[in-house]
């Protein structure tokens, strides 16, 4: 089974963009160690918030609109996590293991050390939702995505 390797990303105001994690990391300017944030974690990593600086002033969104309230991000297993913006200062991405893309996990996963769960560590990301929610500020949110039709709902007898 292939892994894909695009990453969509969705921002308020914005129209639907694509992405990959080499181009993430390129984007994001200093490439580390993961263990540096994450010690009991490998592979290679970007600062998110460096990224998301770097992302948002290519896409020419001024100071006049407002940080997001939230990340939310989709991963290709149907999990997905809700994560305040305050909880993301320390978020690191894993892109790689020693140079190659991740085999495992992929495209992208995200770890935030500082979080308030250890769910909001969500692999294989393929979808990074920027939200600005203010209403629902602080509050955090994760789980399995609900993919079920109207016929798989029917009982069977």
């Amino acid at each position: 089974m292939s892994i894909s390797r695009t990453i969509m990303i969705d921002h308020f105001g914005q129209p639907l963009r694509e992405t990959s994690p080499e181009q993430m990391a390129l984007l994001a300017g200093n490439v580390f160690a993961l263990t540096e944030r994450v010690p009991e974690a490998g592979g290679d990593a970007f600062d998110f918030a460096a990224w998301y600086a770097a992302w948002r002033t290519l896409q020419g969104i001024g100071q006049q609109t407002p940080e997001p309230s939230h990340l939310k991000v989709e991963g290709a297993d149907s999990f997905e996590a809700v994560i305040p913006w305050e909880q993301l200062a320390e978020a690191a991405v894993q892109y790689a293991i020693e140079g190659q893309p991740l085999q495992k996990g992929g495209p992208i996963r995200l770890y935030v050390p500082n979080g308030s769960s250890a769910c909001l560590n969500v692999k294989s990301v393929v979808m990074c939702r920027f939200l600005h929610e203010e209403a629902s500020r602080g509050e955090v949110s994760y789980g399995f995505k609900s993919t079920f039709s109207p016929q798989d709902m029917r009982i069977k007898r």
